[in-house]
């Protein structure tokens, strides 16, 4: 197949767009689909392999504002009557209606999928040749998505893409791999929050943060969870993919992430809901289960099986993703050494590997605080009183390790704290817009703090040598790209 020219032009909010993913969205009649409405994603990277995830849809556009949402509300056990407020109770079941007529394809931000097969082709950077991925068919019980795994890769390379469907679209994509475990490397890396479709900020739809990350050319992004909110509206399994393909076929969305490599960690609005556990009963989610959620999580972004993990960059930077759901005790269950958030066997895997790693900064990009400080009345994380025993024990041993930071998402504004106890610093990137951010306020700041503000945005690190010396640099932005704090931190 001959070799497609990527062409680029502006598209709101300073994005620019090549021509492929243009004519995804501007869906002319001529083009035969399936296509790729909810784009590509670029996941798990590290120095010699990727998994590159796609779906393939119906339709090239997803369906517009001018579409009605799905109304929740709630059936009362003793009346049998509708309301639109809960109150609380987990004994009301929800009932969803459809307005006008329409169903879960024709509601706004709807992307149907579609059978067909797929593949991809990558090279390093200005290659001749290309490696392909065999044609694959998606899934249509996976919601017709595709995970390719890229093995083999060169460390600390380029790399180009173009995923290909067999009805002639594609999209086109790059990312870098990790330099090598020995090498000295600068590398940059952003953070961020907080998702929530209606708090969408960038003018056609998506937020601005992207725009302003992709300036700063990070060699990786991570995503710390609340990545979609399932809670009001998700009470199907239908209508928990509704809720990816809503947020991944905005144009902001599609058009980052087909160029920087990013690792997903899940927290509870992307696992099921509101400060959820794996044991918790409600009927608030009505036919939608946490098992199911755990599922479809795995199916939205490419990912192994395991979702805490550690990768390498490099010879100075390591990081930590950890899983704060799947193995949690309930959040009501009295503290204490056997009431847990990460488990016993997340727990042994993350002290042996930080142990053994000889990496000069280790990072720990957390879904949830360890040292906050939090709202008083919260009772889900490390920071909270609910699990005090499990905090102490992971802050003491973080403390204990040179050059160890913990980042962590969850919190709608931005910080940086230092444990009083203990030492251990740690900085929320807070939401990913102004609308999300809140819960706090600039009179609650505490002696811990050492930077406080109630804005949305997003965090970058960055690993680097200085006359021959490792220094990491953390930056808090707006989502505008001010730079609104930052903190250089030489190594020890």
């Amino acid at each position: 197949m001959r070799e497609r020219k990527i062409l680029r032009i502006v598209l709101g909010a300073g994005c620019l767009v090549p021509v492929a993913v243009l004519a995804m969205l501007s869906a002319p009649a001529q083009v035969k689909g399936p296509y790729f409405a909810t784009g590509i994603k670029i996941c798990e990277v590290d120095t010699t392999s990727a998994i590159v995830w796609t779906r393939l849809t119906r339709n090239a556009v997803r369906e517009g504002k001018n579409r009605p949402l799905p109304v929740v509300r709630y059936k009362d056990p003793k009346t049998g009557n509708l309301t639109d407020n809960r109150r609380g109770r987990a004994d009301m079941d929800p009932v969803v209606e459809f307005p006008n007529g329409s169903t879960i394809d024709t509601i706004e931000g709807a992307v149907p999928g579609a059978p067909g097969e797929v593949r991809v082709r990558y090279r390093a950077a200005g290659a001749g040749s290309w490696q392909m991925a065999a044609w694959k068919a998606v899934d249509p019980n996976r919601d017709f998505t595709a995970h390719f795994p890229l093995k083999g890769l060169q460390p600390a390379t380029a790399y180009e893409l173009l995923v290909e469907s067999r009805s002639g679209q594609s999209v086109s994509g790059k990312f870098r791999t990790a330099p090598v475990p020995g090498q000295p490397a600068r590398v940059v890396f952003t953070v961020v929050t907080g998702t929530a479709y209606p708090d969408q900020d960038a003018p056609g739809g998506g937020y601005k943060f992207y725009a302003q990350m992709l300036k700063l050319d990070p060699s990786f992004f991570v995503h710390t969870g609340d990545i979609v909110y399932y809670d009001q509206l998700a009470k199907t399994q239908a209508l928990a993919r509704w809720h990816w393909h809503s947020m991944y076929s905005l144009p902001t969305d599609i058009e980052f992430h087909r160029q920087v490599a990013t690792y997903f960690i899940k927290d509870d609005h992307d696992t099921w809901m509101n400060d959820s556990w794996p044991s918790m009963k409600t009927r608030f989610m009505g036919e939608f289960t946490f098992k199911q959620g755990q599922a479809i999580f795995l199916e939205q972004v490419g990912m192994g099986d395991k979702t805490m993990r550690t990768f390498r960059w490099g010879k100075d930077l390591q990081v930590w993703l950890p899983e704060g759901r799947d193995f949690r005790s309930p959040n009501n269950m009295p503290d204490g050494p056997d009431k847990t958030i990460w488990g016993a066997e997340q727990k042994e895997w993350f002290k042996r590997t930080v142990q053994a790693s000889d990496a000069t900064f280790r990072i720990l990009i957390s879904p949830t605080p360890l040292v906050g400080p939090d709202r008083a009345n919260k009772g889900d994380n490390h920071a909270n009183k609910q699990f005090t025993h499990e905090g102490n024990e992971l802050r003491a041993f973080i403390a204990s390790q040179k050059n160890m930071y913990v980042v962590t998402g969850d919190r709608h504004w931005q910080y940086v704290s230092v444990d009083s106890k203990s030492g251990v610093r740690e900085y929320s990137c807070g939401p990913a817009s102004d609308e999300h951010a809140g819960g706090y306020t600039m009179d609650q700041r505490r002696p811990e703090h050492r930077y406080l503000n109630i804005v949305g945005g997003f965090l970058a690190g960055t690993v680097e040598r200085a006359d021959g010396k490792p220094v990491l640099t953390f930056r808090h932005y707006s989502v505008d790209g001010k730079v609104l704090n930052e903190d250089r931190l030489p190594a020890n």
